[in-house]
């Protein structure tokens, strides 16, 4: 991409703002950096990795704050024998324990195929060994630990031992002299690096010892009595060797990063390009801004889009809705000054440049792109007065130079293409240009005050028109686009905007009339209609908002209150199912409290109508599923009785046999053949059939688990009786459907079935 197209479009403006948002002085530099990328993939990959920073952060909280340049810190290790020292260490330190911070957040979120995140923060090999030696060897404070090494914990502990005894000793020497009316300060304090007493400058000859320096008021010295001289003599080679224990230490660490140099510095560069997402993501909320989707196919589409650096200084800014139809390559914009068609192509181009490089561009969804690995502007004032060139030769010039790059991967932004010449030999040049460029597949587009140009755009195939609007009674600009027309020009309007003398405007349009080629009337009307729809547009569009608003706020409200109900129910199911189990009420009267209960929550206004079911026996196929509503659940179907009209079910692993007559195919309703009882209110009293459970291949656990379900439901629907299926086996499954029968309050006898039923291979239970 040309520095000339980044310059014109004015995306090194676009990279600074950006810069702003960053935390640290590298991710500062990193967005100043930023290029268009060559290739869609490229493209999508960054975007795609901004949409699951964003992600990220939003769920797990993530905040970077700043860490240091480290562009002098790497170069040091390229010098062999060079030590780090303790600052550059603790930076390191506190660097790559950020970078750990990041690891440890996106840990959890390794199963959302986040692959561009994942390779940016945690891609490389984690120094290891460089973060614990860091760890273990400096503190909180950021100071080196005295378990560094066994050296330097055994100097710093004679060190401190030197200090206890110089404390002693000067007490002891206060007391014996009695001098304590001669300090400034009843404590030693260091000099020179050296154990000194604060003493009054007037007894300074009292005692034997050496002068070290002076307080700024002159009234204090440190005093070095005799006493203390071998004593800080030792202590200062104390703190040579500490000094020398502490260089090991950082060799050691040194020689540790520069092993594990490519985990270090990429570590570094994550948090680097972690700013740069987190710079992008506050300068999306600061213009509303989005990934733009970006693709060879995709349409140039942008939907209410505004110019990012207006967006940024101005959030009311007016959006424009910016796009080409299908196989349609160029969109010429005509319309009056000061409309909006200069910013109309910059838009277009700086939205581009921000989206190409991988950042988020202040549009609807629903917007797209097609990449543009070149992108040519004609923009604003071309001449050259060093090089001695007007306006138009300046224009010819740079599309002469580039044009040999034009392809379909181009996009031209001409702006008042050829209007520093004659305007009819003007207008021919552009839309030869234009029809050049549409041959070559580029896409382009132009603004333009031509007449000619705006009638090639409404006949040409593969151009598209559009018209900047203005307000038919002020004539200001509505910064809007009206496509498939063009626009009049209204300069005598803008020069009586703008002061020009009447005589000079009456003069003008004395000749507009003579001439003969005024269209203004025509155009004017053109666009008075385009408004008028325009804004009939944006009222039903406002209306649809507020239907689907409301049909929202229906659809919620009708979930809450469906939620409420079955909430309802259940728990009042649930009430008389303990009173039953509990022995508290009988069968026949738990059932005339759930009639009740229903009664109450749905009241039946007239009797119900029975509706004939298109659903047939013979519909009924092995394999094929089938509704049961009164367990409001659908299973498989296993078998089939003829004789009986029963069918075998299989509900997510529990088999029972239910009558043809209860179910129903594919969510249609389910018929129900029940006997009416009085005061039931339509609940079932007899099944007319018996149920059937199988639990052969079942663990008893799960036998009894779901026999007992199966008891509770066939209690509540009115059956008299149950068949339960356990096979012969070993006869330990048998043994426990028994033994739990014996206690189940539900169940007043069973015994096994006859041979012609099975056997001891199943169970008939008779219900209370």
């Amino acid at each position: 991409m040309e520095a000339r197209t980044l310059h014109l479009l004015e995306f090194p403006k676009v990279l600074r703002e950006l810069s702003g948002f960053a935390v640290s002085e590298p991710g500062a530099s990193a967005c100043l950096e930023l290029a268009p990328l060559a290739t869609a993939e490229a493209v999508r990959s960054q975007l795609a990795l901004l949409d699951q920073a964003l992600r990220w952060v939003g769920e797990s909280g993530f905040r970077l704050i700043a860490f240091p340049d480290f562009a002098n810190f790497f170069p040091e290790l390229d010098i062999a024998h060079r030590v780090l020292d303790l600052d550059a260490l603790v930076a390191l330190s506190l660097t790559l324990e950020q970078a750990r911070h990041a690891r440890d957040l996106l840990e959890p979120y390794r199963e959302r195929g986040w692959n561009e995140l994942f390779e940016a923060v945690a891609g490389a090999p984690w120094p290891q060994g460089s973060w614990g030696a860091l760890k273990r060897c400096l503190d909180q404070d950021g100071r080196l630990k005295d378990e560094s090494s066994p050296g330097l914990f055994s100097v710093r502990q004679e060190i401190r031992s030197i200090h206890q005894k110089c404390t002693k000793r000067v007490r002891d020497f206060v007391l014996e002299e009695n001098i304590s009316q001669y300090l400034q300060d009843e404590f030693i304090t260091i000099a020179s690096d050296r154990y000194v007493l604060p003493l009054k400058v007037n007894f300074k000859n009292r005692f034997p010892g050496i002068i070290h320096d002076y307080s700024q008021t002159g009234e204090t010295c440190y005093f070095e009595p005799m006493f203390l001289v071998e004593i800080n003599n030792t202590l200062q080679e104390l703190k040579r060797e500490e000094r020398d224990e502490e260089r090991k230490v950082f060799e050691y660490l040194t020689d540790l990063v520069r092993q594990e140099r490519p985990g270090v510095a990429a570590s570094y560069e994550s948090l680097v390009q972690l700013d740069v997402l987190m710079a992008k993501a506050r300068f999306a909320d600061a213009t509303g801004a989005r990934a733009l989707d970006i693709g060879p196919d995709k349409p140039a589409r942008l939907l209410r889009a505004r110019h990012p650096l207006l967006a940024l200084s101005n959030p009311d800014t007016h959006p424009l809705d910016i796009k080409l139809q299908d196989g349609q390559l160029a969109l010429v914009v005509s319309g009056g000054n000061a409309g909006g068609k200069t910013v109309c192509l910059k838009t277009v181009g700086l939205i581009a440049l921000m989206a190409f490089s991988g950042l988020p561009v202040p549009v609807a969804e629903g917007s797209s792109l097609p990449l543009w690995t070149n992108i040519f502007v004609v923009l604003g004032d071309e001449q050259s007065l060093e090089e001695h060139v007007s306006t138009f030769t300046a224009q010819i010039q740079y599309i002469a130079r580039v044009w040999d790059r034009v392809d379909d991967k181009t996009l031209f932004l001409l702006d008042e293409f050829g209007a520093g010449t004659d305007p009819t030999q003007g207008a021919a040049l552009a839309q030869a240009v234009i029809d050049s460029l549409l041959e070559r597949g580029a896409t382009t587009f132009a603004a333009t005050h031509f007449p000619a140009l705006k009638a090639y755009a409404l006949a040409t195939e593969r151009v598209r028109a559009a018209s900047v609007l203005f307000d038919p009674a002020t004539k200001k600009p509505l910064f809007r686009l009206a496509y498939d027309q063009v626009g009049a020009s209204i300069a005598l309007d803008v020069a009586r905007e703008h002061g020009l003398p009447r005589a000079i405007l009456s003069r003008a349009e004395q000749y507009l009339l003579l001439d003969g080629n005024d269209a203004s009337a025509v155009l004017d009307r053109l666009n008075a209609l385009a408004v008028r729809r325009e804004r009939e547009n944006d009222e039903i569009a406002a209306e649809l908002a507020a239907l689907r608003k409301k049909r929202a706020g229906l659809e919620a409200s009708f979930e809450k209150e469906r939620g409420r109900l079955v909430a309802e129910i259940r728990a009042q199911a649930q009430d008389v199912l303990r009173e039953w189990k509990s022995e508290r009420i009988g069968r026949k009267q738990a059932l005339k409290k759930l009639a009740e209960a229903r009664e109450r929550l749905e009241p039946s206004q007239e009797p119900a109508v029975a509706v004939p079911s298109v659903f047939q026996w013979d519909d009924i196929t092995i394999g094929s599923r089938v509704s049961y509503k009164a367990w409001n659940k659908t299973g498989k179907v296993l078998e089939r009785d003829e004789r009986k009209r029963q069918v075998k079910v299989d509900f997510s692993g529990v088999a029972m046999w239910v009558a043809f007559g209860e179910l129903s195919q594919d969510g249609k309703a389910a018929r129900k053949v029940e006997k009416a009882a009085a005061g039931t209110g339509g609940v079932a009293a007899d099944l007319g059939y018996t149920p059937r459970i199988d639990l052969r291949g079942q663990r008893a656990d799960e036998a009894l688990s779901a026999l007992a379900q199966f008891l509770d439901a066939s209690l509540l629907r009115g059956a008299s009786a149950v068949e339960i299926v356990h096979g012969r086996g070993t006869g330990a499954l048998r043994r426990e459907i028994h033994a739990f029968l014996r206690t189940a309050p539900g169940v007043a006898s069973f015994t096994l079935a006859t041979e012609e039923h099975g056997g001891d291979g199943m169970t008939e239970a008779t219900l209370k």
